[in-house]
């Protein structure tokens, strides 16, 4: 079984543009209702009438060019953001003074979550690539959901669906060796990005060869490796950050035995 993990990247290349500061909030474009990306997302098995509603909730989209935090730790906790467009990573700082990824999120995935305990944020967020969210505040969040229980229980499934994603990089980063945790991250990110709409073997990673180590307990050294070895064994195509999968059946084969 492969072993779930966030990860984040997207088709076509889109050339690096210059940091710039965020931007206002921006009137949402795209309702809810014709969001594309909904059943990914919070308004799964809304009624008109309840979508309706969930719009005049979801009322501000914010822009977050590359580079740029959407939150940082310490700050206090307001809302949760929508990815509509473009890539996050989320990361906090270790004791040597080094960022620590913690995550990547895509469109259709939500962020701030873990700002719900404690009412700050524990983590730093920072855009992967010029992105956009939608911002949806916590406060009037629950109160609508205590009139509509099925938004409540979509997002309870959210939640949980987080909490089964930290403990796969718990079993990831306990028990896998480097082919294994990088076949599991790139089969992963595939399958994320198939539900979305993309293809199943082309992608173009956002994050960094040092992000994805940082992420999965490797060193810089050890995933360029380790691309290297999966191109050489004819599992898939590496040109810089542009990849195409070969031989999905031989990724998942590294996957499936460290679970023998």
């Amino acid at each position: 079984m492969l072993t779930t993990l966030p990860g984040a990247m997207s088709m076509p290349i889109i050339p690096d543009m210059p940091a710039r500061s965020c931007g206002p909030l921006e009137p949402l474009r795209v309702a809810c209702s014709s969001c594309n990306l909904r059943e990914l997302c919070l308004p799964v098995g809304l009624n008109p009438a309840e979508l309706q509603q969930l719009d005049g909730l979801v009322a501000k989209r914010r822009s977050v060019p590359r580079g740029e935090h959407l939150f940082r730790n310490g700050e206090r906790f307001e809302a949760l953001y929508a990815v509509r467009t473009g890539f996050f990573k989320t990361c906090v700082n270790s004791e040597d003074g080094r960022d620590q990824v913690t995550g990547f999120q895509m469109a259709g995935e939500l962020l701030g979550l873990d700002g719900i305990s404690s009412d700050h944020h524990h983590c730093d967020a920072v855009a992967l690539e010029d992105s956009s969210v939608c911002t949806i505040p916590y406060g009037q969040l629950e109160t609508l959901s205590r009139e509509f229980t099925v938004l409540q229980r979509q997002f309870h499934k959210i939640m949980s669906r987080e909490i089964v994603r930290d403990h796969g990089v718990m079993l990831l980063l306990g028990n896998m060796r480097a082919e294994e945790r990088l076949a599991a991250f790139l089969l992963n990110l595939t399958r994320r990005l198939q539900a979305r709409g993309f293809s199943a073997s082309s992608l173009v990673l956002r994050m960094t060869r040092e992000e994805i180590g940082s992420y999965l307990g490797l060193k810089l050294e050890t995933v360029s490796r380790t691309f290297s070895k999966f191109q050489h064994d004819g599992l898939m195509e590496v040109k810089q950050r542009q990849l195409r999968i070969l031989d999905q059946a031989g990724l998942q084969a590294l996957v499936n035995n460290s679970h023998c």
